[in-house]
């Protein structure tokens, strides 16, 4: 009876610190997307952001089930700011924003939400991918980098391809360019958006994760 009690109190505090874990995390992930100017940076036309690198982080950390998680909670962030704060293409993001003839659906659902809970999968597997490789017990900062990557790249190109399938004539509509020419124009966003957010990504990745990817740290911080 003792061990039942023991093991079901083990189990308990696990669950507690679990979801303290995600708690702590999904704060920064809120407070990065709601302070202006910090999470979600206006380019006019789109904004670049810095809120998956948190995911990332987490997802590393703690598994891919919790940062999907946290990749979720990144989405309702982008879903919020696009309908109460939106730019000329918020209607790729959000059913709920119309901007003349230009109107969201059931695919900025998807464009909002499925990149953002891979970028708190992918990176994970991508890290343990690259330990498994190198062999090594020690901290990868190989593994780091390319999963800050990963993960930055995973939501820039499935965002922006899934702009193109889901909302191709709109958005060239809504940025004033050809319909024959969009993707050319995605590319140059993915070039302009995507590319410095991989970059910034991996250099946080790498700084933040081999801090806390200590093992001192990590029994503290139960992960």
């Amino acid at each position: 009876m003792n061990q039942r009690a023991d093991s079901r109190n083990a189990g308990t505090s696990m669950s507690v610190r679990s979801m303290i874990q995600v708690a702590l995390f999904g704060a920064i992930i809120v407070i990065l997307a709601f302070t202006p100017f910090l999470g979600y940076i206006p380019l006019g036309f789109t904004r670049a952001t810095i809120i998956h690198i948190p995911v990332i982080i987490g997802s590393i950390l703690m598994g891919p089930k919790k940062g999907a998680v946290l990749g979720f909670v990144f989405g309702v962030t982008s879903f919020i700011n696009n309908t109460m704060n939106p730019t000329v293409t918020s209607f790729v993001f959000t059913p709920f924003y119309n901007l003349g003839e230009f109107s969201g659906g059931i695919g900025s659902l998807i464009i909002c939400f499925i990149p953002r809970v891979l970028v708190g999968v992918v990176p994970y597997y991508v890290y343990k991918g690259v330990k498994a490789l190198t062999r090594s017990e020690k901290v990868s900062s190989p593994g780091l980098i390319l999963a800050g990557m990963s993960g930055a790249l995973v939501n820039t190109l499935l965002v922006m391809n899934l702009i193109f399938v889901f909302f191709r004539d709109a958005y060239a509509k809504a940025n004033g360019v050809a319909e024959s020419t969009v993707y050319t124009f995605i590319l140059s966003v993915i070039g302009i958006n995507g590319v410095p957010e991989a970059i910034v990504a991996a250099v946080f990745t790498l700084g933040i994760g081999k801090i806390l990817m200590k093992k001192n740290i990590r029994d503290r911080l139960g992960v």
